[in-house]
């Protein structure tokens, strides 16, 4: 699946690109559990995500954002199935390069990923976001989003808010 904005391509991920994955992984705040940034040992390494892609494993439902104009990828976009989703519903999900922010690209792809949502049925799309990430709070405000009046509180990491938006 490819999809298409003005500034953007949004598709799957390839080999070559994993070290962008790692960037991703490097760059994350300390504030995000552990478990989704680079460990004591390194780990994940650009050869296992280089594995990981090839196998179909890295970023499942997940399309790499490449910029049309300069061809590079600066992150990530789009769908995902959780346990704890509403009605069976996708979970919106998205993360950028630091080098990205800013431009708006994160709602640009967001509103594309939606739009394809909306094509194939979907009634409904909700996100989590941790409650200190004012930067994507905002991007998921844009797109129309709405607190689902639940929060998931974790000790060490503060409460990720639950939001919802109807298709």
């Amino acid at each position: 699946m490819v999809l298409e904005t003005d500034r953007l391509l949004l598709r799957p991920w390839r080999v070559a690109e994993a070290a962008v994955q790692r960037e991703l992984w490097v760059e994350r705040d300390p504030r995000v559990p552990s478990h989704r940034r680079i460990d004591a040992d390194g780990h994940p390494t650009v050869a296992e995500l280089e594995q990981a892609i090839r196998a179909g494993r890295s970023s499942v439902g997940l399309l790499a954002v490449e910029r049309k104009a300069v061809g590079d990828v600066i992150g990530y976009c789009g769908l995902i199935d959780r346990t704890r989703g509403f009605e069976e519903e996708p979970e919106l999900a998205f993360e950028l390069l630091r080098r990205a922010w800013g431009r708006g690209y994160a709602t640009e792809a967001s509103l594309a990923v939606l739009d394809w949502a909306r094509s194939t049925g979907y009634r409904c799309v909700w996100a989590t976001v941790w409650e200190w990430n004012a930067a994507s709070r905002r991007v998921l405000e844009k797109l129309g989003f709405t607190e689902a009046g639940r929060e998931q509180v974790d000790a060490v990491h503060g409460p990720s808010l639950v939001t919802t938006r109807r298709l």
